[in-house]
């Protein structure tokens, strides 16, 4: 399922990009750092006011202990400078955001702690913070750094509330990220605009879906679904949104905003005799919403009010993300490259040298569009650039300036893995070759905040100096992430190292779901219809980190990124076991071994509670977690269901039984919450086993059971969840190693 340019200015454009090789760019970038530093701040462009505020968010007990330093730019790439003594920590950066990530670089190189996504170790800061024993320098080698793939708001949680954004974006600015997809509130923009083209507000607001729904709207794939928000609700996400945008524009990170390509709501060329308006059929069970053709005059009316709109409400941006024709849409009669002219005429008009941002995904973007327009107002960001081998992206896209990208979650699975070493060999190869038009990054998981190891990896892939060796890499993060050196965490991060982050490209670049996810059948594959079927690397060998991570040494392990990680990695191991049983009970019944089948049931339901218990231990893990923000934004009892129900239904049966059935969106956006493990998962199965005994006692076939109907009986539901976490991780961790037998005395 969906899975985001400067211009061609020689003087200004990073040396690596100009088919330079990085050890130039270093060399030049780290003359201009220490040419520029003896006299920095004598002509700063910016104030380093909001990085002092994310400072004193992140680190209040050491914030005064850092002088933020404004670097100016020039015509040279993003680069920032670490220098001081203890307890005077000088970090120069050439944006508020760049300040962040020489913070990050800091803490990491020399304090030997980090801020994760999730989870840190700051407790083990020294009172005093040590002086680097040299100064810190790095250069971006490249000048995009993008973050956030289009679904992200319905799988991340689309009700976050301001703390929590917050908390995003200050660990998107520590990585280096200076451009963030921002699609929140533009409900209001389209509600603001099809009301100037004849829409009652009922009717606009009856097409729009509830939030955790909307990124497949903004695609162009469904609508209406739980629909109908209070006019409340949208002023609440406005109000958000206005928050993000400021913040981020403060940190000197760009929003990117969605733009206009022709979506519009049901009935317009009734309203509009004479528009010509195109079909899009179906997807994966929904009604897409119609396209208007760009050529129509009406076209660039609604694109003008659509952006005069956006820009009233959020101001003014340099770049607008959308994509023609995406997941199976039809042009119909409509020529691709004449929509294309006609969609980049509407931008420019509202926003003259905005780029359009497009998704490298499936067919997209089109020849015929990128033959059509000025490639210096394009970047594509890649989603695929580490799935799959022989790609030319210079000749697949003719040219046009994109960013190597990675989705290594679909549908916010709890998953821990990724194509890491395709990342370390492919993205410099790519970068450095002649003619190469590679000219950012783009960290792109369905579901972001889920998998640190991985952020900090790929985010570090546009920083001097580039990792290159895995072994190295993730020998340094294992001191950093729990705050020392550590012999057991060093093994259990090469171990992770050298399986669930090898994975090789081919054909995936998430690893594999889990079986206890998944609807119960003995011949299952996967939880979600287009996840990996198989194993994707040894799991006998990946289980020998959950034995070293509970060897960590007693003082590391207090801080909530060693719990997060031992819950994370274990849990993980525990469910990779579910492939190693379900062949088992497959042969038990069609052996008709009633005895041993019943005995395999209670072990994968023993399993599966045992898991349930491990996941109530961290907080990141509870469902009521990723509930509780829906309830807040309700304004009413109504409401509150409402919203519930979207929050529970993507989790599960995702839309109506079309979707989920027909369509295989069923389980899409499976994962581990405690809630839910226990909840659906667990009562799945044990349905299913009971159901299977039951045949094989009577010789009958078994029951026939509706699993969409028992999935919404699940999403429907207002069961009050926990929200604060029970038990002891590392115990529960120790019981799970003792269950799989994996570790040696």
């Amino acid at each position: 399922m969906v899975r985001r340019f400067f211009p061609l200015d020689r003087s200004a454009a990073p040396a690596a990009v100009l088919g330079v090789g990085w050890r130039s760019l270093l060399a030049c970038g780290l003359l201009a750092v220490a040419s520029l530093s003896a006299a920095h701040g004598t002509d700063a462009a910016f104030d380093t006011a909001p990085a002092r505020a994310a400072l004193q968010r992140l680190l209040p007990a050491y914030s005064s202990q850092f002088e933020l330093v404004a670097l100016p730019r020039g015509q040279g790439a993003d680069r920032y400078e670490v220098r001081g003594t203890p307890g005077r920590i000088v970090v120069t950066g050439t944006t508020p955001a760049v300040i962040l990530a020489g913070v990050e670089r800091y803490l990491e190189q020399v304090a030997h702690v980090a801020i994760g996504w999730p989870g840190d170790s700051l407790a083990r800061l020294p009172a005093t913070l040590p002086a680097p024993a040299a100064a810190i320098t790095s250069v971006a080698v490249v000048p995009d750094r993008y973050a956030l793939n289009d679904t992200d708001d319905g799988y991340s949680n689309a009700y976050l509330a301001w703390p929590a954004w917050e908390r995003k974006i200050d660990r998107l600015a520590l990585h280096g990220i200076n451009e963030v997809f921002m699609p929140v509130g533009s409900e209001e923009v389209y509600r603001e605009t099809f009301r100037d083209f004849g829409y009652t507000d009922v009717e606009i607001r009856a097409w729009i879906p509830a939030p955790a729904h909307q990124p497949w709207w903004l695609l162009q794939n469904m609508a209406a679904f739980d629909a109908l928000l209070s006019p409340s609700s949208y002023a609440r996400r406005v109000a958000l949104a206005r928050k993000i945008v400021a913040r981020l524009r403060a940190l000197g990170m760009k929003p990117v905003f969605p733009g206009y390509f022709g979506t519009v709501p049901p009935r317009f060329a009734a309203k509009h005799p004479g528009a010509q308006v195109v079909p899009q059929g179906d997807w994966v069970g929904f009604q897409r919403p119609d396209w208007l053709d760009p050529r129509d005059p009406r076209y660039a009316k609604i694109a003008a009010d659509f952006y005069r709109r956006q820009r009233a409400l959020f101001g003014d941006g340099t770049m607008y993300k959308m994509d023609l024709l995406h997941e199976g849409g039809r042009a119909g009669d409509v020529p691709v490259a004449d929509a294309a002219r006609a969609v980049m005429a509407a931008l420019q008009a509202a926003h003259p040298g905005a780029r359009w941002v497009l998704l490298g995904w499936q067919h997209n973007p089109l020849p015929a569009l990128l033959d059509a327009v000025d490639h210096r107002r394009l970047l594509i960001v890649d989603g695929l650039s580490d799935r799959y081998d022989n790609l030319h992206r210079e000749q697949d896209w003719h040219g046009a300036p994109y960013a190597f990208g990675s989705i290594p979650n679909f549908g916010g699975h709890s998953t821990l893995g990724a194509n890491a070493g395709v990342w370390l060999q492919r993205y410099a190869a790519w970068r450095d070759k002649p003619g190469s038009t590679l000219r950012g990054i783009a960290w792109m998981p369905e579901g972001s905040g889920l998998d640190p190891a991985a952020f900090a990896l790929f985010t570090a892939l546009a920083w001097t100096p580039l990792p290159t060796d895995a072994d190295t890499w993730f020998a340094a993060y294992a001191t950093n992430r729990y705050g020392g050196a550590d012999a057991h965490a060093t093994a259990a991060w090469r171990i992770l190292g050298q399986t669930a982050y090898a994975m090789a490209s081919g054909e995936w670049s998430e690893p594999q779901d889990s079986l206890f996810d998944a609807r119960p059948a003995l011949d299952e594959q996967s939880a979600a219809t287009w996840s990996p079927p198989t194993m994707r690397y040894d799991g006998r060998r990946f289980e020998q980190a959950v034995c070293e991570l509970l060897q960590v040494a007693p003082a590391l392990r207090d801080s909530s990124a060693y719990r997060y990680d031992l819950v994370d990695v274990t849990r993980q191991a525990l469910a990779n076991q579910a492939r190693v049983l379900l062949p088992e009970l497959k042969v038990a019944y069609a052996a008709k071994d009633a005895p041993r089948f019943h005995a395999l049931a209670v072990q994968w339901l023993d399993d599966m509670a045992l898991l349930d218990r491990l996941l109530a231990s961290d907080p990141h893990f509870l469902l009521g977690n990723w509930l509780a923000p829906a309830q807040a934004a309700a304004g009413d009892a109504t409401e509150a269901a409402q919203l519930a129900y979207d929050q529970r239904s993507i989790l599960t049966v995702w839309g109506n039984r079309s979707g989920a059935d027909r369509g295989g969106l069923h389980d899409y956006a499976n994962r581990q919450l405690a809630g839910l493990v226990s909840g659906l998962y667990a009562p799945r199965w044990r349905r299913f086993f009971t159901a299977l005994e039951q045949s094989l006692a009577t010789g009958k076939p078994p029951e026939k059971i509706d699993w969409f109907a028992m999935g919404h009986a699940w999403a429907v539901s207002r069961a009050v969840e926990p929200t604060v976490p029970q038990g002891d991780p590392w115990r529960l961790a120790s019981a799970v190693a003792l269950r799989l037998g994996s570790c040696r005395p």
